[in-house]
């Protein structure tokens, strides 16, 4: 394992026994609303600031952009980083939730890992080096047919301007596939494709702390990841398409008579 991703991996360690001490008396927490739906706990704070501590101990130069803390340096490298991705599950208890970590130097995703603190699963990946589920090499699935595949998503929560659009597209694909699944945590499902328990994955509207990590992931399980228009645009417009490259493009088809009232 490359260096900086082992300090990831320590970092992550340290949010998750933050989150899994919480875990245990979730209604002592304080909690509040960023926005409508949008929900930050002391927890995901706490768990960032342990994160952020560990990278820069390591790397002092280095840059962050984090989920609670915003931006801070500027560096070629810059961590970006999910400290509870799947905050209103953990707020209800609903044991579906990860810490997303990814690095980029000079803009390129380089390093990334999402770990599951409630079955110990710990995904990486490198840039070249392939992706991991603890010691296990994955592989995106193999199948062939979109309606042999099942697909995750995630149904809008903060921001309702485009729902309309993303209904046609689950109308759509609930009818042109095995099944849809909206488990709550973006980095999780995301791995989920790169370790082929999903065959493709789709949402709108994402920030990129919870999408980096999962996208290196799906990469280099030999996966291909885009915005909806087939781009690689996906960081910044927060709209992505993930899948093994058979189902991929067969998604990309599906989502296609729908881009204009989501694009909007």
């Amino acid at each position: 394992m490359h260096p900086m991703l082992t300090i990831a991996v320590k970092a992550a360690r340290r949010a998750s026994s933050v989150i899994t001490r919480a875990s245990r008396d979730i209604d002592s927490l304080t909690v509040t609303a960023k926005q409508h739906n949008d929900f930050v706990s002391e927890v995901d704070k706490a768990a960032e600031a342990a994160i952020i501590e560990t990278l820069l101990d390591a790397y002092p130069k280095h840059a962050i952009l984090a989920e609670e803390s915003g931006a801070q340096g500027d560096s070629e490298f810059v961590w970006i980083i999910d400290p509870l991705d799947g905050t209103t599950n953990f707020l209800h208890g609903f044991p579906q939730y990860s810490i997303s970590i990814a690095l980029m130097h000079k803009g390129v995703l380089s390093h990334s890992l999402v770990y599951d603190p409630n079955r110990n699963d710990l995904f990486t990946a490198s840039r070249g080096g392939g992706a991991f589920l603890n010691d296990r090499r994955l592989r995106v699935s193999k199948r062939k047919q979109l309606d042999e595949a099942l697909i995750g998503t995630g149904f809008p929560f903060r921001d309702f301007t485009h729902l309309d659009a993303y209904m046609a597209m689950f109308r759509d694909m609930v009818q042109k596939t095995a099944g849809v699944r909206r488990p709550g945590s973006a980095a999780l499902d995301l791995a989920y494709t790169a370790a082929g328990y999903f065959d493709g994955f789709w949402e709108i509207g994402l920030s990129k702390w919870d999408i980096a990590a999962g996208c290196l992931l799906v990469s280099e399980a030999g996966g291909l990841v885009s915005d909806f228009s087939g781009n690689e645009t996906y960081l910044e417009s927060g709209n992505i398409v993930a899948g093994n490259p058979r189902v991929f493009h067969q998604l990309l088809l599906t989502l296609a008579p729908h881009l204009t009232e989501a694009l909007k």
